[in-house]
């Protein structure tokens, strides 16, 4: 048999549990006799916390481009997402958001949507439908120490596992889901592979969340989000609060150096207050706090570019966080992880003939120049930032992207131009289509609303809560 016609792998080897590694078993499980996860850490049973997950506190949602990656990879999963209290939000309809520019409307003909719950809700569904596949198993409480091989072709990978024991895992393919602490650059130069790429852009943004009782029903309540506006002078802030399953909100306050929201409870909610509008402030008077304050600093955009190398080993992809991870504002490092993923799926379709890695890592990169293009075309423009800064041409863009922003308050063609592409389904580059130029060119068709437009129905509800609140107990 030729190296051309070389049938599909047999054994696949994924480097870390997380959700990107999950559905990266999901993408290559039916071109492979078995695939096995290798674990540091022991897996939850349920909807629980997952060790080596610090960010799973601060608020995530699934874009729809992210959502309807996974339910290719594995069907049925946004239905089981939803069955278990998860929420689908269009866009705009449910969405409360103050963006630079002002008050987007929420227009009754929704553009995209996107599924808000909880991290550990959407890790454990997710696990659950790949581990019910006979051909997956996992290895936890081990680590991946090494891979083997050469410059031309992995072949395995060295492990280690709590008792001390080392072993040799022998793979036709191995995938590098381990995420932020990825070691395949180190990997690589030990095999003789140098020269790869690095960017990191960090704004300095430190994350603060907590969970709350929601003071209203939260199915079919909107996001509701304050974003930071890199124009002003002092320090960014924003602040999101999500609507999750349990009735619960989950919400996070973000701010840059020298505005960073504070880690003491009793500070929180005064922090929410320091934002651009005191909407979020308003609505967390109404509702139960549940958790204590969560803290992060670990918020910059870093990507490696695989991609460019020169010479790319057969037998090894990388994926998810481990090729790039996004500042978690943008809520987009689960979505593009699903999108790599079934990019893999997509290249694996014709078996592991030469030169697959190579074509796999080039597939993976193209979500990942997406939702990259989005995050760091955002981040560089505020003065706390640091691995970069706007050029001319940056600048002129962040101008025009603006102007379209500010359009699509009172345009709903503005609107869903901007919505493509947050949803991660259209490039940045459909912003600049003739019909999106002329649309921002033509400017907002509606006044710009001076208050966050909740619905009669949800006024009414706040109101009546507000009275509650203000009446002697």
């Amino acid at each position: 048999m030729t190296e051309a016609t070389r049938r599909n792998p047999t054994r696949v080897v994924v480097i870390g549990g997380s959700i990107a590694g999950m559905l990266a078993a999901a993408a290559v499980k039916d071109h492979a006799d078995s695939v096995e996860i290798i674990e540091a850490h022991e897996l939850p049973e349920g909807p629980e916390p997952r060790t080596g997950v610090p960010q799973a506190v601060h608020i995530h949602f699934l874009h729809a481009g992210g959502a309807e990656a996974i339910e290719s990879l594995l069907p049925g999963t946004t239905d089981q997402l939803l069955a278990a209290g998860a929420n689908r939000i269009p866009m705009t309809t449910n969405m409360v958001i103050y963006s630079p520019e002002g008050w987007y409307r929420r227009w009754q003909r929704p553009t995209h949507f996107m599924i808000s719950a909880s991290r550990d809700l959407t890790d454990s569904i997710v696990r659950e439908q790949v581990l019910k596949d006979p051909r997956v198993s996992v290895r936890t409480n081990t680590k991946a120490v090494g891979l083997r091989g050469d410059h031309r072709t992995v072949t395995g990978v060295q492990i280690h596992t709590a008792d001390g024991t080392q072993a040799v895992l022998d793979a036709d393919l191995v995938i590098d889901a381990s995420g932020r602490a990825t070691r395949t650059p180190q990997w690589l130069a030990e095999l003789g592979i140098t020269g790869l790429a690095e960017k990191r852009i960090d704004s300095g943004l430190v994350y603060a969340s907590r969970l709350y009782r929601a003071p209203v029903p939260t199915r079919d309540w909107p996001m509701v989000g304050v974003q930071a506006d890199p124009g002003l002078p002092q320090p960014g802030k924003a602040g999101g609060i999500l609507p999750i399953e349990g009735d619960r909100w989950h919400v996070s306050l973000m701010g840059a150096p020298g505005g960073q929201p504070p880690r003491e409870a009793g500070a929180f909610e005064a922090f929410a207050r320091t934002l651009r509008h005191p909407v979020l402030a308003d609505l967390l008077a109404l509702a139960e706090p549940l958790t204590d304050v969560s803290v992060t600093h670990s918020t910059a955009n870093r990507r490696y570019f695989y991609e460019r190398l020169k010479h790319w080993p057969e037998g090894l992809v990388v994926l998810g966080d481990s090729v790039a991870s996004f500042n978690p504002v943008y809520a987009q490092g689960i979505s593009v992880a699903a999108q790599g993923a079934l990019a893999l799926r997509g290249v694996l379709a014709n078996g592991l003939a030469h030169g697959l890695a190579r074509r796999a890592q080039q597939a993976i990169a193209r979500p990942v120049n997406t939702a990259w293009t989005l995050a760091v075309g955002q981040d560089i423009h505020f003065p706390t930032t640091t691995g970069a800064s706007p050029n001319l041409a940056d600048r002129l863009l962040h101008r025009y992207v603006s102007r379209l922003s500010r359009t699509a308050t009172g345009s709903f063609h503005a609107a869903t131009a901007l919505t493509d592409v947050l949803a991660l389904q259209a490039p940045p580059t459909s912003l600049v289509k003739p019909r999106v130029l002329l649309t921002a060119l033509a400017g907002p068709l509606r006044p710009q609303l001076e208050q966050p437009q909740f619905t009669p129905a949800e006024r009414r509800l706040l109101d009546s809560l507000h009275k509650h609140a203000a009446s002697p107990q």
